[in-house]
């Protein structure tokens, strides 16, 4: 047995030395691993947790919310006609409002992809973006103020392939882009509908106050907040200044601790010089940001158009235009309430903007709107917020090879890519010959 065992071991050294006498092959150079989730997104990361514990929080609030409302109903005695309005709504038309809201969440995916294309490698997908979007919709609605969607998108771009600084940079144009187009459509609307709430709510009052005044107040207030985003994003260096002097004023009048002083110290340090020097990137690419903003309006559109198919599902005659102003107005107010879902704002001005155009159905359009402007979008979005794309393929190469097969379709029987007189294409972009 000691001799076999002598003799398998000559075998396996023979083996080896005729192994080491044969040329070397080459070995297969390995791609290097990228480490997404790297040390400085774990801040997002953590939010993003906290901001779900804050959507506990919201639920508990709401299920007090509507207790609230049918106590409501019972106390004025609108619960008769709550339920005699429920009976004979037209269902077909409250699935037309869905299928709407469901258009703004695939125009709110568009729009960030139209942004991302201007990166010709990166490595965020269509389903990424999903889920980008769908955390937005999410955390709009349950964080007070909307306080979680900055961080849960951040953190959702991340852990597709962004680096850190990208994913930021790419959220905060979309955001500047957002907050814009809410100004941009609701100046649009009070041009072309002005004469309608003066006409209308000239002697409505809230609390002692004209409704007019407070329709202006709300445009005002968001193009003061969009007027500071852009001065944010082009004059960074003075707003660092100023944003200074402010933290060391509150630190000495004990407004604010150390803790508190430090962290927004560092933001403004941080994030302000970061969102700037992500807006100025973009604007290089102006056709891509046109075409995300005008997106945006479309998308904006979609949430505002709700109450015309409310009250369409009712029977009730509505004028399209009025119904996309009023909703404009309703949803600055919205922004304007630092509660989830601008609760109780949404309410009250759904009640005084829509109460002529609903009469005795108000109640029951309340809810119905609601439920598809708020709860719904929750329920939907949260099974998305999970999607990830498999490919890393960018989303610019993906639509260039499908516009090119689809020029190869069309080309003829040779297959040759047949182009318009000026334009020439080159395997990274198209651009005009000159």
């Amino acid at each position: 047995m000691a001799q076999a065992h002598k003799h398998d071991t000559d075998s396996a050294a023979d083996a080896a030395s005729a192994l080491a006498d044969q040329p070397a092959k080459p070995r297969r150079a390995r791609a290097p691993k990228v480490h997404v989730g790297s040390s400085s997104s774990l801040h997002d990361r953590d939010a993003d947790r906290a901001s779900m514990k804050q959507v506990r929080i919201t639920f508990v609030f709401l299920a007090f919310v509507a207790v609230v409302y049918v106590g409501y109903l019972f106390v004025t005695g609108q619960v008769d006609d709550f339920f005699r309005a429920l009976v004979g709504v037209d269902l077909s038309w409250i699935a037309r409002g869905v299928a709407c809201f469901l258009c703004y969440y695939v125009f709110g995916v568009l729009a960030y992809a139209v942004l991302a294309a201007t990166d010709h490698d990166s490595p965020v997908g269509f389903r990424d973006l999903m889920s980008v979007e769908a955390s937005g919709v999410f955390f709009m609605r349950l964080t007070p103020g909307g306080a979680g969607v900055i961080p849960s998108q951040i953190y959702r771009l991340t852990r597709a392939g962004l680096p850190l600084a990208d994913a930021s940079a790419l959220q905060f144009v979309r955001f500047t882009l957002y907050e814009a187009g809410e100004g941009i459509f609701a100046g649009i609307m009070l041009l072309l509908c002005g004469g309608y709430f003066l006409n209308t709510f000239a002697d409505v009052t809230i609390l002692g106050l004209d409704v007019t005044w407070i329709g202006l107040f709300m445009f005002g207030y968001k193009f003061v907040q969009v007027g500071g985003v852009l001065l944010l994003c082009l004059l960074p260096g003075p707003i660092q200044r100023i944003g200074g002097v402010a933290l060391r004023a509150g630190r000495a009048l004990h407004v604010l601790n150390e803790g508190r002083y430090e962290r927004f110290r560092t933001v403004l340090e941080t994030q302000v010089g970061t969102f700037s020097s992500a807006f100025r990137a973009a604007a290089k690419h102006r056709r891509a940001l046109i075409a995300a903003e005008v997106i945006t309006l479309v998308q904006l559109g979609c949430m505002y158009a709700l109450p015309y198919f409310v009250l369409r599902a009712f029977g009730l005659e509505a004028n399209f235009l009025v119904c996309l102003a009023s909703g404009s107005m309703v949803e600055l107010l919205v922004n304007a309430i630092p509660l989830p879902g601008g609760a109780g704002g949404a309410e009250v001005g759904f009640t005084y903007l829509f109460q002529g155009m609903f009469g005795w159905h108000l109640s029951a359009g309340l809810v119905i709107w609601r439920s598809v402007e708020y709860l719904l979008p929750v329920i939907i979005a949260a099974p998305c917020m999970g999607m990830r794309s498999g490919s890393k393929e960018s989303i610019y190469r993906r639509w260039t090879r499908r516009m090119r097969n689809i020029w190869r379709f069309f080309g003829g029987t040779s297959g040759e890519l047949e182009r318009p007189a000026g334009i020439e294409y080159r395997p990274k972009k198209w651009r005009t010959s000159k």
